[in-house]
């Protein structure tokens, strides 16, 4: 087998685009497998900058068939507008692929979701309001529309009737206008006409693809810490950013996975609401997102930004069962000082010999700094570990160390070029 999955090993954000855009060049598969268009990947090729929120970041090499998995929830008309977009940059892409079994977002999911958190008050959970979290409801109460039921003109009528029907009572409940059956149905004819070509049952081209050795990656969407069981509950996502998502998000089993890689930042960043321990709300937390460009590819929303919090890292490798680290935006704190690590969480005093699952549990809980020598200067020039400061070279080795998780891979900047493979038979095995 030479399968392996990407997952963002923090709160998302950790630039796994770009690492899934370098590791692409092997692969003759990517696949999505959980989230929506609430999670963005940038990737920088050239004097190209793409920004994706549906495609898998692989779709800009002519030999992959890129993949939406079955897990996802896919705005039919971002998805559109997202491949137009990148087809006019770059024609030659790879084969885009739609699976079936993929969930449908309506606009009346967009609805809800903005008028729910909006009810929430002071207790908002900071979603991007794209409607994914109300179309998962709608796929575990069993009242979703899957992208094989739109795409087939009898089914999606009497589907979409049955549904909006229901969906304009809860509507009405806010005091919102129904929403009228005859225009949302024809626009979704136009996105299914467009979309058909695409659709068709890929999970068992993707599991003989594992059984004959092909190299397929799975990548996700988000990170581990806001996945809707692991993650910082109720300030998380409606879907399995984890390792284990890639198997429920498209048809493998777990002994099809090969290696999996957590991609993180050298230090800590989060969108939204929930808890932040390592969290710095001063000038060195503005200078980070400052120099790292820390706002949201999905929202423009600012990220609040902190020190590595290796506490967290350590547990999202043990609950991804990482094969290794891919240790993003190092040349970001240059010139920061010297460094601190969070190593342990206490409160009242004692240290805490678990991960808080509860928001409750979060309260009073502090976190126990490390501090490590910094560097400075421009290190996006330097192509092996070698050529780091001594003390940016330390920084890693410690993380490494208190992860008990090798470092396989090092981005300086986000240019293809500026990536450094420190372990590669990490990657495909």
């Amino acid at each position: 087998m030479a399968t392996l999955v990407i997952v963002g090993a923090q709160w998302g954000d950790e630039a796994k685009g770009k690492i899934v855009d370098v590791l692409s060049a092997d692969a003759l598969y990517v696949v999505r497998y959980s989230g929506g268009n609430n999670a963005g990947h940038t990737v920088i090729v050239g004097e190209d900058t793409f920004k994706f929120h549906l495609l898998p970041a692989g779709i800009l090499y002519p030999q992959v068939t890129a993949v939406l998995g079955g897990g996802m929830a896919i705005c039919p008309k971002s998805l559109l507008e997202e491949l137009d977009r990148t087809i006019a940059k770059r024609p030659e892409i790879g084969n885009l692929v739609v699976s079936p079994a993929a969930h449908v977002v309506f606009p009346y999911h967009r609805l809800l979701d903005q008028l729910e958190e909006e009810a929430r008050g002071l207790n908002k959970i900071g979603t991007t309001s794209r409607g994914i979290g109300p179309c998962y409801t709608d796929k575990v109460q069993r009242n979703g529309i899957r992208i094989g039921e739109m795409v087939e003109p009898i089914v999606f009528e009497r589907r979409l009737r049955e549904v909006l029907a229901v969906k304009n009572q809860l509507l009405s409940m806010f005091g919102h206008p129904a929403l009228d059956f005859d225009e949302l149905h024809t626009e979704f004819q136009a996105y299914a006409d467009r979309i058909r070509p695409y659709v068709r049952n890929i999970e068992t081209d993707i599991q003989n693809a594992v059984r004959k050795g092909e190299r397929v990656m799975f990548e996700g969407a988000q990170g581990t810490f806001l996945d809707l069981d692991h993650g910082t509950y109720p300030y998380v996502t409606s879907s399995h950013p984890v390792s284990a998502g890639a198997c429920l998000g498209t048809g493998i089993g777990p002994r099809d996975i090969n290696s999996v890689l957590g991609v993180c930042k050298a230090y800590t960043t989060r969108v939204g609401s929930g808890p932040f321990l390592s969290e710095l709300t001063n000038e060195i937390g503005n200078q980070i997102r400052e120099q790292g460009q820390e706002f949201g590819t999905t929202t423009g929303r600012p990220r609040r930004c902190g020190w590595l919090d290796l506490v967290a890292l350590r547990h999202s490798s043990r609950v991804n069962s990482l094969s290794g680290l891919v240790l993003t935006r190092i040349d970001v704190l240059s010139g920061v000082g010297d460094l601190q690590v969070a190593t342990a969480y206490k409160k009242d005093g004692n240290v805490l010999d678990h991960w808080p699952s509860c928001v409750h549990e979060w309260e009073g809980v502090e976190p126990v700094y490390e501090t490590l020598p910094g560097w400075s200067g421009d290190i996006r020039g330097a192509r092996k570990f070698e050529d780091l400061p001594q003390t940016a070279q330390n920084y890693v080795r410690f993380v490494e160390k208190f992860t008990e998780t090798p470092a396989a891979i090092l981005s300086i900047g986000p240019d293809r070029a500026e990536t450094m493979i420190l372990r590669p038979d990490l990657i495909w095995g």
